[in-house]
């Protein structure tokens, strides 16, 4: 986009060339925080159903002022002359609609078709709002059901899935979800571009062509030197997002810090904990990069104590298995005490040899956490099992 926009932008001043985008993310808010950096003030629409079908990215399309497509990906050279021709009105094209109308979100009659009821969990996925995202959900599991193993939908529930985890209405699994039917998705459609870098994105390092959102913290500090406020993002990227590829796997030791057992346990009352593996399965030998996320429970005011130590997390793998880094930190904001969700991930590779079905994975989080608004403040151990999923390599 940088690149179009500098070569277009004295034809967009002098009114001969209007810019739009189309951007297939499944965090918008990151296109505008981009755009901001780079002062690019055209319109840009948001795909992140891939309701157009692409299977790769970046396409240019030059439309006519009739709304006619005249190239797709041109050559150097045929912009000047598509700026130079005329076109004439084709005979037949349908007008356009003053106002788009906005898709109705009542469920379609019994019985309704697959394709109408994905169209119907679109409508909810688009206009109805993050409290109706569990009603689209419905519905594109209803379109599944009538269609059997569909790629499109598959990525439209990972898609879903993981836009309520980012939201007040998120389920504890909805990560995973996702996960699960992206890979769904892909194994359904293995050339699809767009499908793949999803699961690259939180994936593992071996895996990626590129580090995502690298460029956050630099736009952040370049926007401020202006004198202006970064735009806020609904999910904040790190780890996995921000990433470098690596060509190896590499692993990393630390002495580790409660190798007795001794710390007091906390079995849960506490700390909540999700866990969340990016691809959803590994083949032997294969890379897999785990997420747990720790959520002070609610439902007691438990919160975190941030005047001590961080939260600190030591995975423990089986023989065979290796961590890339076995001890994990996730560093707390400066007030003394908060109660947001803490985040660590880790990559684990499995043995050459592992059998097909789930293994659990034994680790443990230390922490400081307190019971309520007024009460005591703790520190505490919670063991945790991990369950990794393992399958046959294909032949």
């Amino acid at each position: 986009m940088p690149g179009w926009h500098a070569k277009t932008e004295a034809l967009q001043r002098e009114g001969r060339l209007q810019i739009m985008g189309i951007v297939q993310e499944q965090h918008p808010d990151r296109c505008r925080l981009f755009m901001q950096w780079k002062q690019m003030g055209w319109p840009v629409a948001v795909d992140a159903l891939n309701r157009l079908g692409f299977d790769g990215v970046p396409i240019t399309f030059l439309i006519d002022e009739h709304g006619v497509v005249r190239f797709v990906n041109p050559e150097p050279g045929e912009l000047e002359t598509f700026l130079a021709t005329a076109y004439p009105l084709p005979p037949g094209l349908p007008t356009a609609p003053d106002e788009e109308e906005v898709p109705a979100t009542a469920p379609p009659g019994e019985p309704a078709s697959a394709g109408a009821w994905r169209d119907h969990g679109d409508a909810l996925f688009l206009w109805g709002a993050d409290e109706r995202l569990g009603d689209a959900l419905g519905a594109y599991g209803r379109a599944l059901a009538e269609s059997g193993d569909d790629g499109p939908l598959h990525f439209r529930l990972g898609t879903t899935y993981r836009r309520r985890y980012d939201s007040p209405h998120r389920e504890t699994a909805d990560f995973q979800r996702a996960v699960d039917h992206w890979a769904r998705a892909l194994e359904i459609s293995p050339n699809q571009y767009i499908w793949r870098r999803r699961l690259q994105q939180f994936g593992p390092r071996l895996e990626k062509p590129y580090p995502f959102y690298h460029w956050v913290e630099e736009a952040r500090r370049d926007i401020r030197e202006r004198g202006d406020d970064p735009l806020p993002l609904v999910a904040e990227p790190g780890g996995s997002e921000v990433a470098a590829p690596e060509e190896s796997f590499e692993a990393r030791t630390r002495a580790e810090p409660d190798a007795a057992g001794r710390i007091t346990r906390d079995p849960g009352r506490l700390i909540r904990v999700e866990a969340t593996q990016v691809p959803p399965v590994v083949v032997p030998g294969g890379v897999a990069r785990v997420y747990l996320v720790f959520r002070p429970d609610p439902g007691v005011k438990a919160h975190w104590n941030n005047e001590v130590d961080p939260l600190e997390v030591w995975v423990r793998p089986l023989p065979g298995w290796v961590v890339d880094q076995p001890a994990l930190t996730a560093d707390p904001p400066p007030e003394a005490v908060s109660v947001e969700a803490r985040e660590a991930q880790f990559e684990l590779k499995a043995p050459d040899d592992a059998k097909p079905g789930s293994t659990l994975v034994p680790a443990y989080a230390l922490y400081y956490v307190c019971e309520d608004v007024n009460g005591l403040c703790l520190y505490r151990r919670q063991d945790l099992s991990i369950p990794v999923r393992v399958r046959r390599p294909p032949r």
